[in-house]
């Protein structure tokens, strides 16, 4: 039973990586952060979107920089002394999910508190979902991104769905329907 409080869609992600070396850092982030016209985000899972350009700090030398679908791809050039970039966006998946019974889906498949400091709307979580390493990105109060592997993205797409199956049956409201 497919619940109208709870939706799932799957779109292409278009996603770079972007990583300073160690010993360069400062200097790596001033010529990242003057390139793209922003701050950076300052500590990991911490975000700042710009231009369509949602930029992910997931350690601490490491950002991802994920593109909206209309977004032009930023134009970096990194100096190799000072670190690199690589394009992950052909590896990657993103799945939008919605809906008042998010916490309750997400609870069957990841390991994250959804009323915790660190999954407040805006932050960045790396967790695993059955055992499959995603990015979960809080869009909202009742609304999250996962960007998952491409070649896990069938499988994690039928637990969720699944998995909301399952919350829809034992919600509340279903309970004093029957």
């Amino acid at each position: 039973m497919a619940s109208p409080d709870f939706s799932l869609s799957v779109a292409d992600c278009r996603l770079i990586q972007i990583e300073g070396w160690d010993g360069t850092l400062g200097q790596f982030e001033t010529r990242l952060s003057a390139s793209l016209g922003v701050d950076l985000p300052a500590s990991v899972g911490e975000t700042v979107r710009h231009n369509g350009l949602l930029i992910i700090r997931i350690a601490p030398r490491r950002l991802w920089l994920a593109l909206d679908d209309s977004a032009p791809e930023p134009s970096l050039a990194i100096d190799p002394d000072l670190g690199c970039s690589v394009a992950l966006g052909e590896g990657r998946v993103r799945f939008s999910l919605a809906g008042v019974d998010i916490a309750s889906v997400l609870s069957t498949c990841i390991a994250v508190d959804w009323h915790a400091p660190t999954t407040a709307p805006g932050r960045a979580v790396q967790t695993s979902f059955h055992h499959v390493p995603v990015l979960l990105l809080r869009t909202g109060e009742t609304a999250c991104e996962l960007i998952v592997p491409r070649s896990f993205a069938r499988s994690l797409h039928d637990w969720l769905v699944d998995s909301q199956s399952e919350a829809a049956n034992f919600s509340p409201a279903s309970r004093a329907e029957a």
